[in-house]
């Protein structure tokens, strides 16, 4: 058998070999991994401390949903409730006003109607009434008028028949005269027209 020295390395090359010999654990490592067939989260060894992260994470998701996430969204959904509820409110009162007013205007409206119905009846009453009273009052006139016209007729007619007898004695007396070439009396005259009359 030959026996073969093994070199010694310098005191300032130990950290090569160090690196080398770690290098070589790592890779023997791995290989041994690979060579097992599977995730280490899948292997059983691993599963306690994976079940400890699970509820190390569900206790903090489940405190932070329940003491910060939760409130926030249950304060945003209440103001948002009252913020609807308050304009519900304030449209059905608004809506109620408006009725109101709408019946307020209507009744105006129709008080309005009555009374310019009213104003419009008094004022025909009264033009009726004044044009009956300024008829009446023309026609009263005219009666006069008439009255004093039939009576100044009836004067004159009066003195034209007074005239008309002395005309007419005056005539025949001119006619009888023509006639028989004698005049007659105004006496005779007369008495004839009377006569004839």
């Amino acid at each position: 058998m030959t026996v073969h020295a093994t070199p010694v390395p310098p005191a300032d090359a130990t950290h090569p070999v160090a690196i080398e010999d770690t290098h070589a654990t790592t890779e023997a490592a791995h290989g041994g991994e690979h060579e097992s067939g599977g995730l280490p989260q899948f292997e059983f060894q691993h599963w306690f401390g994976q079940i400890v992260y699970l509820i190390f994470l569900f206790a903090i998701l489940y405190f932070l949903i329940a003491r910060v996430f939760a409130p926030r969204m249950r304060r945003v959904f209440d103001e948002r409730s009252s913020t609807i509820s308050t304009a519900v409110q304030t449209a059905r009162q608004v809506q109620a006003e408006a009725a109101g007013q709408a019946e307020a205007a209507k009744a105006e409206v129709e008080a309005a109607r009555a009374a310019s119905r009213a104003t419009a009846a008094a004022a025909k009453a009264r033009v009726t009434d004044e044009a009956n009273a300024r008829g009446a009052a023309e026609e009263a006139i005219v009666s006069a008028r008439i009255a004093d016209a039939e009576a100044a007729i009836g004067k004159t007619r009066d003195a034209a028949m007074a005239n008309v007898a002395a005309i007419a004695s005056d005539t025949a007396a001119a006619i009888v005269e023509r006639l028989t070439g004698k005049a007659p009396t105004g006496a005779e005259a007369a008495a004839a027209v009377k006569g004839a009359a």
